[in-house]
């Protein structure tokens, strides 16, 4: 299965992922999960929001088991950030079979679609309108960087986006969704496990600047005569890692549009966008807070208009303690378990974080030695894979079979 999805949506040249959401990558990745649910006999069904569901038992019964991630990527994005959660899904099902497991709840495999927002700007659009955290109208909305809507990229790729919308009548037939990610850190390469057990997801957001100036001839125009949001951008980049450290928390300014954009021009708009993410949400508030109040003095100072919208929130994730305690019980149980699965926050955005208000949810994590992620340089070794498939199975033997 690794081998099949590896080339899909591969660039030669970063040798990274780009696999945007309804793209041709993002069409050959659907593919080839409607190609491994049809080879093991599983009920194939795309729901209205263009999530991907393989159904093992009757969809209708209720009371489901669900597992899975997303295959799309962010720019340039690694292996195994979303893909490594859907191949463990369908292993930890071949893995159940040979075991001879007896299901007595059904179980669903999915792929949920567009989580990092690489393409609209907004992380996990399939699980929020799923969930109802998005409107239709919202998604109707939503653009890429091109101009092209949400609803004409559906339709491109040969999917109606008329269905756009909550689904409660489908959460309310899953009674746990469990999902595995590799692990965006090093807590458990530090602590020397394979597997862990997230806890929370930290509160986290983004914010878009618009820094506006005035455009000019670069080779004419004194220093002193300048109006060049540049600068004033440039400043807020320096105070939000300031702001970032005092907080104790995250702050990045990772992608920036300049208008004209020329090389012998001074630009007239700057726009950079901001992530921010923090333990708690008083630290969030605070930092945030703190980059507004830096990037508006020096606005200020330089004669530069500014603005600032928030583009995108969730909340902190404090993943349900029930389902959370049975995993642990479930692992601990296991030969050679007696020593407790370690418990582990994360600064990362999930689809299961979104569902967590909606179903009880939880995650798994597999270990990440270097702790790189969104990067072509993530990894994780083919034994903490493996180990992550078998604890994977282990909890829906334990959740969803007799």
């Amino acid at each position: 299965m690794w081998r099949e999805l590896a080339p899909l949506g591969r660039d030669s040249g970063s040798g990274g992922y780009r696999r945007y959401a309804w793209t041709a990558a993002d069409a050959d990745c659907r593919a080839w999960f409607r190609a491994q649910a049809e080879a093991r006999g599983l009920a194939y069904e795309l729901d209205r929001n263009g999530n991907q569901w393989a159904w093992l038992g009757d969809p209708l019964a209720g009371d489901a088991v669900v597992t899975g991630s997303h295959l799309d990527s962010v720019p340039d994005g690694g292996a195994f950030d979303g893909p490594l959660g859907v191949v463990s899904s369908f292993a930890a099902l071949d893995e159940l079979r040979r075991r001879g497991a007896r299901f007595s709840r059904p179980l669903a495999l999915t792929n949920f679609g567009d989580e990092e927002g690489a393409r609209f700007g907004l992380a996990c659009v399939g699980s929020r309108l799923t969930a109802g955290q998005l409107t239709a109208e919202q998604a109707h909305e939503l653009r890429d960087g091109d101009g092209i809507t949400l609803p004409r990229a559906m339709e491109t790729a040969g999917y109606d986006p008329s269905t756009l919308g909550p689904d409660p009548e489908r959460l309310a037939r899953i009674g746990a969704f469990i999902e595995l990610h590799v692990e965006q850190g090093r807590a458990l390469d530090l602590s020397g496990d394979p597997v862990g057990i997230a806890s929370a997801i930290w509160p986290h957001g983004r914010w878009r600047f618009d820094f506006r100036g005035e455009a000019n001839h670069a080779g004419t125009t004194r220093l002193t005569d300048r109006r060049d949001p540049m600068l004033t951008y440039a400043e807020t980049v320096l105070a939000a890692r300031r702001e970032a450290e005092l907080a104790g928390a995250l702050a990045t300014f990772g992608k920036i549009s300049v208008e004209p954009n020329g090389v012998n021009a001074i630009p007239s708009l700057v726009r950079g966008w901001l992530d921010s993410r923090a333990a708690d949400q008083p630290a969030l508030d605070t930092v945030v807070a703190g980059i507004e109040a830096a990037a508006r003095a020096c606005a200020d100072r330089a004669g530069i208009e500014l603005s600032v919208v928030r583009e995108s929130f969730t909340p902190v994730v404090e993943f349900e303690h029930a389902l959370r305690d049975e995993l642990g019980k479930i692992l601990g149980q296991r030969p050679g378990g007696a020593a407790p699965v370690p418990v582990l926050g994360t600064g990362a955005g999930h689809d299961a974080g979104i569902l967590s208000g909606s179903i009880p949810t939880a995650m798994l994590f597999v270990r990440n030695p270097t702790g790189v992620s969104h990067s072509p340089a993530e990894y994780a070794a083919e034994d903490d894979c493996v180990a992550g498939v078998l604890a994977l199975a282990d909890v829906l033997e334990g959740l969803a079979c007799a």
